[in-house]
């Protein structure tokens, strides 16, 4: 894996400055949105992640057919509106296992020029034990979607921005010449403190100042229903 990432690093040399510079300062500016306010507009953000999953799955199962994956993308946005509890509990146990097995089957991957490589063999190579500590991690995920409704979403919202800003930082950094996925690689502690770390401020964040935002809103709109209300009295003449 780490020969895929330093290959990626050699290969952007070769891009435009712009293209780096634009999709880098995008990334981060979607991503530091999203991890400060994800949890107030999380049914634009569950559609947004619904189509580009979708989308993907479309395209890669279908035939490679632009059209499908189109047809399906549009699909799971709606899908994900229309069911956003479940698809953020999705979600949640999605990114926990995820993150769960790209720390557990480090010590066995071989770091081959082959992603796909590496993970049939990790998989292979990797105890049971690490493999029901994925599962806990997923079940876990599953259950707070269900009870904790909102602390979930509010670390869904903030691990997709930190994500987000860590990739458009390393962009950024690759158009100044840098090596940041090496740096990374070689410190990965410290990063993976400074990932939860992140993760940890923005969801506590959001579970903060949005909630303060809704309730806000929701005194606004009860102050304009009793505003509303005695006019209305007032012009009915028959009662």
């Amino acid at each position: 894996m780490l020969e895929i990432a330093q290959y990626f690093e050699q290969v952007t040399a070769g891009f435009r400055p712009i293209v780096l510079i634009a999709s880098g300062l995008a990334a981060v500016l979607v991503g530091l949105f999203i991890w400060l306010g994800g949890l107030g507009v999380r049914r634009v953000l569950l559609a947004v992640v619904g189509a580009i999953t979708g989308g993907i799955c479309g395209f890669f199962t279908i035939g490679r057919n632009i059209a499908s994956a189109l047809i399906l993308a549009a699909g799971a946005a709606i899908i994900a509106i229309m069911f956003e509890k479940i698809f953020i509990t999705i979600l949640a146990a999605s990114l926990a296992a995820v993150f769960g097995f790209a720390v557990l089957a480090k010590p066995y991957t071989e770091s081959s020029a082959d992603f796909s490589t590496d993970i049939k063999q990790a998989c292979l190579q990797m105890p049971l034990y690490c493999w029901a500590i994925i599962v806990a991690l997923a079940v876990i995920f599953i259950l707070a979607g269900f009870f904790l409704w909102r602390l979930t979403s509010a670390l869904c919202c903030a691990t997709l921005g930190t994500l987000l800003i860590f990739a458009g930082m390393i962009l950024l950094l690759l158009y100044k010449g840098a090596t940041p996925i090496s740096s990374i690689y070689s410190r990965t502690p410290f990063y993976a403190a400074v990932f939860v770390a992140m993760t940890a401020f923005g969801t506590m964040e959001q579970l903060l100042l949005c909630q303060r935002a809704e309730e806000k809103l929701t005194r606004k709109k009860e102050t304009n229903k009793g505003k509303k209300g005695p006019g209305k009295t007032r012009l009915n003449w028959r009662t």
